[in-house]
């Protein structure tokens, strides 16, 4: 079955970038370098950043159904030179290799069902929630941390 993953959009952290600590201090934000290869997962860019590389972790809104119990914010990194990744038929490079929580959503943002899979298994779950035609969309969580990682839609 076909499907998308697409960063978040640039535009609206871009100002973000403009504070200072203490004003990003006070909204819940933090500057951080990426001081490991692997360890800064962007979630416009949906790759892992270059050590030396400005981020924001901050608190983003992913599930903003306001008629759902699952209502969802969580943080996330976002590179300051990121652009928005998109990936159409395969997975994104920060999520080919981590272990993975999957939740399929209908579109009044309830939970249809819900799996952990790492590797080639997030193919395959990727599939078989998107046989059942209530699935609107899976967001995609790291596992060990329950940070957001990114949406995949049907493409």
């Amino acid at each position: 079955m076909p499907f998308q993953v697409r960063g978040l959009e640039a535009e609206p952290f871009a100002p973000l970038f403009q504070l200072n600590d203490a004003d990003l201090a006070a909204i819940g934000a933090h500057r951080v370098y990426a001081d490991e290869a692997d360890a800064y997962p962007c979630r416009v860019s949906l790759t892992r950043v270059s050590v030396g590389e400005e981020l924001l972790l901050l608190n983003h809104a992913h599930q903003t159904t306001s008629t759902s119990p699952y209502r969802a914010t969580g943080p996330i990194f976002v590179s300051r030179s990121a652009k928005t990744g998109a990936y159409r038929g395969e997975l994104p490079p920060m999520l080919r290799d981590r272990l993975l929580s999957l939740r399929a959503y209908d579109a009044n943002a309830f939970i249809v069902d819900a799996e952990v899979a790492e590797g080639g298994d997030v193919l395959q779950m990727i599939e078989r929630f998107f046989v059942n035609p209530q699935v609107a969309h899976i967001d995609a969580h790291f596992a060990r941390r329950g940070c957001f990682a990114a949406r995949i839609e049907r493409a």
